[in-house]
């Protein structure tokens, strides 16, 4: 298997249509991230959930997720469910995330997700991102969308069990949906690290890709 790394990144931009969409597709790469590298500088944008319980448990989901950051969160106030009728607000939203960030790797939902909020989501970050490395995260759900992924980050059995941990522990709003458990969100973990001969890890999709294999 080749191996190719993405340089040593010192900004980051995550984004999701959802509170908690960031760190279910890629809190175990958050949390290997900022480990790695102290004061990394993480700017998250989230379309919905703005001014109720669901902002105030992301502002301490992700504050966890992202040890030792400069994590810089706006949540907006899209209504779930409904991107493709806010098309503009939310392009907008993605434009102005843009231009306050200029990023090394860019965290968002996969352009295949089912699901039509990640999928306009996805569809929007490469207009304003465009020179950009995008991971697009999975999310597990009853659609049965996942696919075959072409990226991998290994993540350590501590880093597996601490990313289930903090699901667990700041998103209480979401505990009685019947796929929001251990089993779920481990069991994944661990089928991308069998396809990566890792324990665990945590799987993205690549749309583009400029390799400087010579440098």
């Amino acid at each position: 298997m080749i191996r190719l790394g993405a340089g040593r990144p010192e900004r980051i931009a995550a984004v999701g249509a959802h509170c908690d969409d960031i760190a279910i597709g890629a809190g175990g790469t958050l949390l290997t991230l900022c480990r790695a590298r102290p004061g990394i500088r993480v700017d998250a944008l989230v379309l919905s959930g703005g001014g109720s319980e669901r902002e105030q448990e992301e502002q301490a989901a992700l504050a966890a997720f992202c040890p030792g950051a400069d994590l810089r969160l706006t949540v907006h106030k899209l209504p779930d469910g409904r991107l493709p009728a806010h098309w503009e607000e939310a392009k907008s939203a993605v434009e102005e995330l843009r231009e306050r960030t200029d990023p090394d790797l860019v965290l968002a939902p996969r352009t295949d997700d089912a699901h039509q909020d990640h999928r306009g989501l996805a569809q929007l970050i490469p207009t304003a991102f465009r020179d950009h490395l995008v991971l697009g995260y999975e999310i597990v759900k009853w659609d049965g969308d996942l696919g075959r992924p072409a990226a991998y980050q290994p993540l350590s059995p501590e880093t597996a069990e601490q990313k289930v941990r903090l699901l667990q522990e700041h998103y209480p709003s979401q505990r009685h949906r019947p796929w929001y458990d251990r089993e779920a969100f481990l069991g994944l973990a661990r089928i991308r690290g069998i396809e990566c001969h890792e324990r665990y890890a945590e799987a993205f999709a690549v749309t583009k890709l400029t390799l400087s294999l010579g440098d």
